[in-house]
């Protein structure tokens, strides 16, 4: 305590710091409840399938398959940094790249029994390196904070979609995507003469506004299509989807389901409907706004199960194939194929072993993706609890488990793989010549 009152500098730094952390609690999800929490932003949607972000000629870029290529783009600079001046006396990012390769070629070749495990070198750092910079994009600045904004109508169109298809009318739901809400609606219920479909849109709105009317929307001000979460807009400003439109009282009533487009095309909030108590906002701030849900530009692409299937099944692939590669089909297949009636315990070991090579895909694809995904909500609750400051003692874990995950995943692929160029029964070739070769000396030499 002495130190501390003595050296102004010291003393001024902490009482910043405990001014900042009380700010942030004041500001957080914590000071909301009185009233307060004018730093505390929307909680974004958690979700697990990656979003898509623009649709170019009927293909949806998804934010994961984004930020994933970022991460590819980002290895070629540094690699690029690395080789456009190759010297006998390495620079920064030479000598770097030279102690990371010469790391894992002295692990392959351990792994794989002497120079042949090189062979395991480009898919090994390949995945290190993708798995590594794609869990570290996904912590900058930005990333699922900066998007574009889903309005209503799309959101309606995409869950009244859903709902068709639960409903096994499929077509349907196929045509409303092809149209869109309104042109659908007005086709297929204004002037539509089917009472089936008609029937059968009214239950999909009706089970959408049964299971979504409670989904809170946010109100994101401007008209532009680019959103961004705003610190001060919190879940108190965030608007109900009931809020906004109700189930049209009889879907045979062309004037009533003009309105219902309307008040989904042009979301306000409906006559008579007052904010709720936990709600902070006015008819006029959902007017001049734009109530939607924000699908964000960029998400980490370890957070998307389709990435980490991807690099699973790459990875499970190459060791197939260096299997084959090292023993032919013969003897690589015979340890998984084997005649049950010469050995019968064999075949069922070797039934198992084939089965393990698919649960490794499993094993691989959850391991990276729960860990990603449990930080990336992580960060969204410190962030809601604490702001500015909740997040970065996180960051840097995310960082550390960013390596460690991207460190296992290469190394389990270069033992999967040196286990794979294995002969049946775990002994290496090479490794029992070598030993063969030394036993022989030695006999001559007793001999002499």
């Amino acid at each position: 305590m002495g130190k501390l009152t003595s050296n102004p500098k010291l003393l001024l730094a902490a009482v910043l710091a405990v001014a900042i952390l009380f700010t942030s609690v004041l500001g957080g999800a914590l000071g909301a409840s009185f009233g307060l929490g004018f730093l505390g932003g929307p909680i974004p949607l958690i979700q697990l399938p990656a979003e898509y972000i623009v649709e170019i000629g009927g293909y949806q870029l998804m934010n994961t398959f984004v930020m994933f290529w970022l991460a590819i783009l980002v290895i070629f600079f540094l690699i690029f940094l690395a080789t456009r001046n190759m010297k006998d006396v390495p620079g920064r990012w030479q000598n770097l790249f030279e102690t990371f390769f010469e790391f894992f070629i002295e692990l392959a070749e351990k792994a794989g029994g002497g120079k042949k495990g090189r062979m395991f070198l480009p898919v090994v750092t390949a995945i290190f390196l993708g798995v590594l910079f794609s869990n570290w994009l996904g912590t900058l600045p930005g990333v699922g904070s900066i998007g574009r904004i889903e309005s209503l109508e799309e959101f309606a169109e995409i869950k009244i979609a859903k709902e068709l298809k639960a409903h096994d009318e499929s077509d349907l739901a196929k045509e409303l995507k092809k149209k869109g809400f309104a042109s659908f609606f007005e086709d297929y219920v204004v002037h539509g003469t089917d009472d089936h479909d008609i029937d059968a849109i009214d239950e999909a709105v009706v089970e959408f506004m049964a299971e979504h009317g409670e989904d809170k929307l946010v109100v994101f001000t401007g008209s532009s299509g680019v959103g961004l979460i705003q610190l001060g807009k919190g879940e108190q400003y965030k608007v109900r989807v009931n809020q906004l439109i109700q189930r049209p009282s009889d879907f045979h009533n062309e004037s009533a389901i003009e309105d219902f487009i309307h008040a989904v095309e042009n979301p306000e909030v409906r006559p008579g409907v007052a904010p709720e108590e936990d709600q902070d906002w006015t008819a006029e701030d959902i007017a001049d706004g734009r109530p939607g849900l924000l699908v964000p530009f960029f998400r980490g692409a370890s957070t998307d199960l389709n990435t980490t299937l991807a690099i699973a099944i790459f990875a499970m692939i190459s060791v197939q194939f260096w299997g084959f590669r090292a023993l032919g089909f013969k003897g690589y297949g015979g340890k998984f194929i084997i005649n049950p009636i010469k050995d019968p315990i064999g075949a069922f070991v070797g039934v198992l072993e084939l089965i393990g090579e698919f649960i490794k895909i499993i094993s691989f694809t959850f391991r990276l993706f729960g860990n990603m995904f449990a930080g990336e909500i992580l960060l969204i609750a410190m962030g809601f609890l604490l702001p500015l400051i909740g997040i970065i003692p996180f960051l840097g874990l995310e960082l550390f488990v960013g390596v460690i995950q991207a460190a296992i995943f290469s190394v389990l692929t270069l033992i999967f793989g040196s286990l794979a160029i294995l002969a049946h029964g775990g002994h290496d070739d090479e490794h029992d010549e070598e030993h063969g070769a030394q036993g022989s000396q030695v006999t001559e030499e007793g001999a002499h």
